[in-house]
């Protein structure tokens, strides 16, 4: 009993001061993600006040963190929508992967972890949050306009990417060795390409299946639905995330608006639970020694992904404001990099403490970057005595024949 009543009171206050901390960082115009890394460091082994009695509950709210934050990410975008991004930005796409990944996977090797080392890291700083930069443009107003839809046709990409990469770095930590790691790949693929297939073909049958008037049983279905699906691509060793993303592009409709509102207070919750668990898990002792390599990491990946936006908007004939202002929204990093992260750490303990503190710097630059970049870019090209052009349209403009159309449901901002 006396277990119980720890457990109680441990798991309240931490929720209450999540709650606490939430509303603190939208009084300030601050994602809550660096708090929630900052209260799991405080509290985790090596902190102020060490938490024993929730550990493990919160290590399973965690893992239903994850699986919510990807199922709400499947549920905004459909099978066609996925698949026309795929047509039209795959060049962004690969210059995306190449520019943002090669520092991740260069500064790893020179740290000595090995090539597993040098994957995981490279997911880390390859993968912008889409999370964070959907409350930023939300927050700007930006939702209208031209650069927009280019921007989540990057996202969409890089969501899409981690069905394939995740298995892989789940082989490679495993230890599988090269055929395992072959095998895990083409179960991804085929696993991806068979639901895509399912959601373009039969998407109205699953989601008239799943559907329902009653609230309640919409949740039950729809949740235990993406648990289970989870634990089965967890088994084949696909990622319960990328199961539980592949399950949100296969519902549509009237279902998967439906269930993005019931799910979304529980997503919230959990999500905020999952990162405050990665910072309980990483020692705060050891963040100070990563600082210097974590921020130099950071400019980097800054510019890189600056360059990525600038590159995918001018593919898609918009003008010069836009284009950096593309670059400067896609620089924030947060939920996926520390999923790869969180993966990884068993093997590489070491990327627990830099990919905290890599996190928390882009996830508080990354909003500066979205709303000053392309100002600054203005000034300085002024100061030359460079005409920049005018301003690309914000709002409702149209967008060019080269633009991936906007998803048809409007970003919802994650627990980030």
């Amino acid at each position: 009993m006396h277990d119980t009543t720890a457990l109680l009171v441990e798991l309240g206050s931490v929720i209450l001061g999540l709650g606490i901390i939430g509303r603190f960082a939208g009084r300030i115009g601050l994602s809550p993600i660096p708090l929630y890394l900052l209260a799991g460091l405080a509290f985790g082994q090596g902190g102020l006040l060490p938490l024993g009695a929730s550990e493990e509950f919160t290590a399973v709210g965690a893992e239903i963190g994850v699986i919510l934050l990807l199922l709400l990410l499947g549920l905004e975008y459909s099978a066609s929508e996925l698949v026309t991004s795929l047509k039209t930005q795959y060049p962004s796409g690969a210059v995306d992967f190449v520019l943002n990944a090669t520092p991740g996977a260069v500064a790893a090797l020179l740290l000595g972890w090995g090539p597993v080392g040098a994957v995981a890291l490279a997911g880390v700083t390859w993968i912008s949050s889409s999370g964070v930069i959907a409350k930023v443009m939300a927050d700007l107003g930006r939702l209208g306009n031209r650069e927009t839809p280019v921007i989540l046709g990057v996202l969409v990409i890089e969501d899409l990417s981690m069905a394939v990469y995740l298995p892989l770095l789940t082989a490679m930590l495993a230890g599988v060795g090269f055929a395992g790691g072959s095998i895990a790949l083409l179960v991804a693929l085929g696993t991806v390409g068979f639901v895509l297939y399912l959601a373009l073909r039969h998407g109205r049958l699953i989601s008239r299946a799943v559907s329902s008037d009653n609230p309640e049983m919409l949740l039950l279905v729809v949740l235990g639905l993406t648990v289970l699906v989870a634990g089965v691509a967890q088994q084949l060793q696909v990622s319960a995330a990328v199961g539980a993303f592949l399950v949100g592009i296969a519902l549509s409709g009237e279902v998967a608006e439906g269930a993005r509102k019931l799910l979304t207070p529980l997503r919230d919750l959990f999500a905020a639970v999952f990162f405050v668990f990665f910072g309980l898990s990483t020692d705060p002792t050891e963040i100070p020694p990563v600082l210097l390599p974590a921020a130099l990491l950071a400019v980097v990946t800054v510019f890189t992904k600056i360059a990525t936006g600038w590159y995918a908007a001018r593919r898609a004939g918009i003008g010069s404001h836009g284009r950096w202002r593309a670059g400067g929204t896609l620089v924030a990093r947060g939920e996926f990099s520390i999923v790869i992260a969180g993966l990884a750490v068993a093997t590489e303990p070491r990327i627990g403490p830099i990919a905290t503190a890599y996190v928390l710097i882009l996830v508080i630059v990354g909003p500066l970057t979205a709303r000053w970049t392309q100002p600054a870019v203005a000034k300085i090209r002024k100061w030359r005595g460079k005409d920049d052009g005018p301003a690309t349209r914000t709002g409702s403009g149209v967008a060019s024949a080269t633009q991936v159309p906007a998803p048809q449901k409007e970003l919802t901002p994650t627990a980030d």
